[in-house]
């Protein structure tokens, strides 16, 4: 993921510049517009809870047969699980690497790559977004 805005903040001071203002990475990180769209398109709600994310998982991959389509949604399937994992298990949080990857660090310490997961998801439905949460929210 590619936010220059971001990226040239955190170049010139460093994680500081996600630790001054965490809530707004969150909100940016968690707009995901196209998979909101398509949810919405479907009847499923996306209210950034565990239940959004088992009704993901019950989605017709319409999407697999669009490869214009799946790289974008897979990202935003990441980045969902992660707005998820971040506002419901106590001490989650955005880190982003270098690249401007975001991934969600847990209190234990464990970093989780989002956006690889969400676009292993979408390609192929496999492992689940809901098991990938349960997971998470156990560690």
């Amino acid at each position: 993921m590619n936010i220059p805005f971001l990226g040239g903040r955190r170049k010139k001071h460093g994680d500081a510049a996600l630790a001054a203002d965490p809530e707004g990475v969150a909100e940016l990180l968690s707009e995901c517009e196209l998979l909101r769209s398509l949810a919405a398109r479907e009847g499923v709600p996306l209210d950034d809870t565990a239940a959004s994310l088992e009704a993901l998982d019950q989605l017709l991959p319409r999407w697999r047969d669009d490869e214009e389509v799946l790289p974008w949604l897979g990202n935003d399937a990441g980045l969902y699980l992660g707005t998820v994992i971040v506002r419901t298990v106590p001490g989650a949080v955005w880190q982003v690497w270098p690249g401007d990857r975001p991934v969600v660090r847990l209190l234990s310490g464990r970093e989780f790559d989002v956006v690889t997961a969400g676009q292993e998801w979408a390609a192929s439905g496999v492992p689940e977004l809901s098991q990938l949460y349960a997971e998470v929210a156990e560690a």
